[in-house]
């Protein structure tokens, strides 16, 4: 593992579309009990080149009960995003996730982990890539049937404080998804 994660330390696929330079940000081990696999790091975890660095990562442990420790600890917990760089700014956002590290990277660095017990995708790109035709025709209904794919997929829509409108309209989410995933995650006993 340490030698692919060196690997895609160095990689520059993208890096003619990244205004901001290569900085791939992801973690992995062997021992991961969980993958959580997210969009793109923004310009905050960019900066500090430390995966969910920011609100979206405080939302994220809090909706999983993890403390900072856990969820730093790479044998527990592998971070892995759809795009390992920051894409840059768009109009209404961070630009979507670069489509070159997926295909290039993901199944490299989870054919070396041993025992997932669980693959967390967080937002609709992660969960088209890995769900394919079985991804609902929007996120709030993937969500909403998350049901459907455990044991081994938790489908969640992104904790970034931009979708606190999609929070407000959907309060089944945090009613009744929330202490259903707490609940997985304290049975995990990370």
């Amino acid at each position: 593992m340490e030698t692919l994660l060196k690997r895609i330390s160095k990689c520059t696929e993208c890096s003619e579309y990244l205004t901001l330079g290569v900085n791939p940000i992801l973690t992995a081990h062997p021992k991961s009990n969980i993958i959580i696999i997210g969009q793109a790091p923004g310009l905050i975890v960019h900066n500090s080149s430390i995966p969910w660095d920011d609100k979206s990562g405080d939302t994220l442990r809090e909706w999983l009960q993890l403390s900072k420790v856990s969820f730093y600890n790479a044998e527990k917990v592998a971070l892995l995003p759809m795009g390992f760089c920051y894409p840059g700014k768009g109009t209404s956002g961070d630009l979507p996730p670069r489509k070159e590290c997926a295909p290039l990277w993901h199944q490299k660095v989870l054919d070396l982990i041993e025992n997932a017990k669980l693959i967390v995708l967080i937002g609709k790109y992660a969960q088209d890539y890995y769900l394919g035709k079985l991804s609902k025709r929007t996120l709030t209904e993937t969500v909403r049937n998350f049901n459907e794919y455990l044991p081994k997929y938790l489908v969640l829509p992104h904790p970034s404080p931009r979708n606190n409108i999609w929070k407000a309209k959907n309060r089944w989410f945090e009613n009744d998804v929330i202490p259903v995933v707490q609940k997985l995650f304290k049975d995990l006993d990370l």
